[in-house]
């Protein structure tokens, strides 16, 4: 049975969804050199923001196949490390969405009317309205920076206040943000028009201070900035000269570059500052969806199935996933076929999407079709996860086309791989049930499906071919479950696909190639 390290505290949610298909360790507090000693032992660790993975820790996970991480950002994971090691990692994207939303609203709440120093003062027993005097949200311009699902539901809240939108996030559509309510500007005019700015982006080397002394002085006097995403876009040391030099109104802060916070010029400063201890995600109902939600996902991997939110599997989310999980295995099977068929050392694969599928986003199905195609080598050691870098370290050049022209099916797959057997090209499609069929193989129509053990041969066609073959089969008690002969002309050249109950035996492939008529024969394992 497998097992599961909980190194971090977690909803018994998560525990119970966990221990339906593993056994599970929950040992928090744990130090690095500790976690380094045991996790060889481990096929999954399931994390919150305590614990950081280094890469000497997924070195050392050699039994590891996923890392959980109960929230939304997973920058305390080495997630390159862990996807050169082919780990999985996910987190929960949606899981906190609302409870972070709410933070953040609360937070400019609190900031406009100076709630916290308010309540402070009456607990000590004071009555000084004249202090609090604080400002309307009403009417004025919230700047979002960054429009995901957090960022758009603060939209909503804000909207429904009456305030008006902008936006910055150079990933969606002028429409996309029309919809939303925000108008969609540059980052310098949000800053200089914006009442409140709140941050709703991920913490990268592009992000990293983006809100610096230089963007600060671009502010209005009347400004108050809201960060509940992740410590370090905001450079808090020019942050806090900048509200002490009355440069800006104010900010609230639920995240810091240093967590816990230490020695900080912001913990001086007055009512214009709000510091929370990271609390973003803490609502009893986040707490339990992200648990969930990051363990359904274990699960799944460690019962062979796909995780829906992994962060290290290129273009796959969960809405992909549900659309494209049926071509994604149409795209692996056309991958080992097209593989084996090629050789062993193979240089090229050109995928080219066709029909409807033309449409769809191909980074997912190039991904399945290069694991399908290295599974031979690699066999379990190749995933969705380290199959781009695989491919890229044994040479493979990979050219991505589409035909939406093509009509043949609603959509098929086509790949053409040159190894060193040479060039060969399939084509396949799926039926109305999903099921897989192939469709073209070097450029002769077949519609065969899929079996374990296949031979193909390359003959030319003319009477008796297809009952030699089958002699010869009988003869080393090979039994055919079905054969189709695909060809462009009569007499001309042809295919012959078989499906068969059994592999071939030894030496039996080179007798195939002396039956006269046949050039060449292959055979391939699914």
């Amino acid at each position: 049975m497998s097992k599961v390290l909980v190194s971090d505290p977690i909803d018994q949610a998560g525990i119970d969804i966990l221990s339906q298909v593993a056994n599970v360790d929950v040992k928090t507090g744990l130090k690095p050199e500790e976690l380094v000693q045991i996790i060889g032992e481990y096929d999954a660790l399931m994390i919150r923001s305590g614990t950081r993975v280094t890469k000497e820790i997924i070195e050392a996970g050699t039994q590891l196949k996923i890392i959980g991480r109960a929230g939304v950002g997973v920058d305390n994971v080495d997630v390159p490390a862990a996807t050169r090691q082919g780990i999985v990692v996910v987190n929960s994207p949606e899981g906190n969405t609302i409870a972070a939303a709410e933070h953040a609203i609360a937070m400019m709440l609190s900031l406009s009317r100076h709630i916290p120093d308010a309540n402070a003062s009456v607990k000590r027993g004071e009555w000084d309205r004249k202090t609090f005097i604080g400002a309307e949200v009403y009417k004025k311009t919230l700047g979002i920076v960054g429009l995901g699902k957090i960022g758009s539901h603060v939209a909503a809240v804000g909207k429904a206040m009456g305030m008006k939108l902008l936006a910055y996030d150079p990933f969606i559509s002028t429409e996309r943000a029309e919809q939303i309510g925000c108008q969609l500007v540059d980052l310098d005019l949000l800053a200089q028009q914006a009442d409140y700015i709140t941050l709703h982006i991920p913490k990268t080397p592009e992000t990293t201070h983006l809100i610096n002394a230089k963007m600060l002085a671009k502010m209005k006097p009347t400004t108050r900035i809201v960060n509940c995403a992740r410590g370090g876009i905001i450079d808090e040391e020019a942050l806090a000269a900048a509200i002490k030099e009355g440069k800006i109104a104010g900010a609230a802060l639920d995240v810091f570059e240093s967590e816990p916070l230490g020695e900080s010029p912001l913990k001086s400063l007055g009512k214009e500052v709000i510091l929370t201890p990271h609390l973003g995600a803490s609502t009893t109902e986040a707490q339990v969806n992200v648990a969930i939600d990051v363990a359904e996902q274990i699960r799944d991997v460690l019962l062979g199935l796909p995780a829906r939110s992994a962060v290290n599997i290129p273009g796959l989310g969960p809405d992909v996933l549900e659309e494209l999980k049926p071509y994604m295995q149409l795209a692996e099977t056309l991958g080992n076929l097209v593989g084996q068929l090629a050789g062993g050392r193979v240089q090229l694969l050109n995928v080219r999407l066709q029909g409807e599928i033309a449409t769809n986003k191909s980074q997912p199905l190039v991904v399945a079709s290069l694991k399908g195609l290295l599974y031979q080598a690699l066999r379990e050691r190749v995933n969705y996860v380290n199959a781009s870098i695989e491919a890229k370290e044994r040479g493979i050049r990979v050219i991505e086309t589409r035909d939406a022209a093509v009509k043949d099916y609603a959509g098929s797959l086509h790949l053409e791989a040159t190894g060193s057997l040479g060039t060969h090209a399939v084509t396949g499609a799926l039926l109305g049930d999903g099921e897989i069929r192939l469709t073209n193989l070097d450029g002769f129509p077949i519609n065969v499906p899929p079996s374990p053990h296949m031979l193909f041969t390359l003959h030319r066609d003319m009477p008796g071919i297809i009952g030699k073959l089958g002699s010869l089969l009988g003869s080393f008690n090979v039994n055919i479950a079905s054969m189709q002969v695909g060809r462009k002309i009569v007499r001309g050249d042809a295919v012959m696909v078989l499906s068969l109950d059994d592999p071939l035996p030894d030496g039996i492939l080179t007798e195939i190639t002396k039956v006269p008529g046949i050039r060449d024969a292959y055979t391939v394992t699914l």
